[in-house]
């Protein structure tokens, strides 16, 4: 008697099984689901709603058909073709205000960093703009007032007054031959009254910055006291320092004083008159904003 074996039968495995199909889907769905998660934690919003218009219009049992994230990858039914598609989530959220290159290769010139740099530009410009008038306004107010009380003393003869053009100063100019003899750097003693009434006039601006400045003509010149007018030119500016700091009582931190020799020339050294005129003594009176 033939005894037949008995097999014991299995439940039947493979790709064709419908259930895997299902659980395949699944997975593909939460894969997707937790994609868009990561994507949406840094939001931009234009692409935000493609996201979800695509999303409406795509997933889930509903017939539909493809539709794409602007150029990105196509997502149609089933989410089947996920191909670099979380190469495109990655760029998601980047810097929008980073330079753009447009389809001629041009830089963007629109990018919120150059209209930052433009709005800083303007800004500065207003700003030098309003200075420079609040320093015209007081510096022409010292003109006119040092200019008034320089006429009430009688020094039109003497000093001429000016201003600077970027009127950062009112200016005193004295003629050299004024204050001192040829070659000499001590301040006469006939030119002390006219310089004493100077002192009266710098002594209304002494919480002011001032400067004194000796200057020569281009004569060459030789001494047992002074080598050159590089010195001459020193010494003088010197010696109008310390009468002013002594006898008029002129503040010495707020008072500088050098020499500038022949480098200077307000006129021509082919003449005896312009050579006259580059010997001079300048006193310069600083305005509030001018640095000093």
């Amino acid at each position: 008697m033939t005894k037949l074996a008995r097999q014991k039968k299995e439940a039947p495995s493979g790709p064709g099984q419908p259930w895997l199909n299902t659980f395949a889907d699944l997975m593909n769905l939460l894969l997707c689901f937790f994609v868009l998660l990561f994507a949406m934690s840094n939001i931009d919003a234009e692409k935000f709603d493609q996201i979800s218009s695509s999303f409406a219009s795509s997933f889930g049992i509903f017939t539909g058909g493809g539709s794409a994230i602007g150029e990105g990858q196509l997502i149609s039914s089933g989410v089947s073709q996920l191909n670099n598609l979380d190469e495109y989530y990655s760029n998601m959220g980047q810097d929008s205000s980073e330079s753009e290159t447009d389809s001629s290769g041009e830089n963007d010139t629109t990018s919120p960093e150059n209209t930052a740099d433009s709005t800083d530009a303007s800004t500065n410009s207003e700003l030098q703009a309003q200075m420079k008038d609040q320093m015209e306004k007081l510096t022409e107010a010292m003109y006119d007032n040092i200019a008034e009380l320089s006429e009430k003393s009688n020094l039109g003869d003497y000093v001429e007054v000016g201003v600077d053009p970027e009127f950062r100063y009112v200016q005193l100019s004295l003629r050299g031959s004024i204050l001192f003899d040829s070659g000499k750097a001590e301040i006469m003693e006939q030119a002390i009254p006219i310089f004493s009434k100077v002192g009266d006039i710098l002594k209304k601006y002494n919480d002011y910055s001032i400067e004194i400045e000796g200057h020569t003509d281009n004569v060459p010149m030789h001494s047992t006291k002074y080598e050159n007018n590089n010195w001459l030119s020193s010494a003088r500016a010197l010696n109008a320092a310390e009468y002013l700091i002594g006898i008029k009582g002129i503040n010495p931190d707020k008072l500088k004083y050098s020499g500038r020799g022949e480098y200077e020339p307000i006129a021509s050294n082919s003449t005896a008159e312009g050579r006259a005129k580059n010997r001079r003594i300048e006193i310069k009176i600083y305005n509030e904003l001018s640095g000093r």
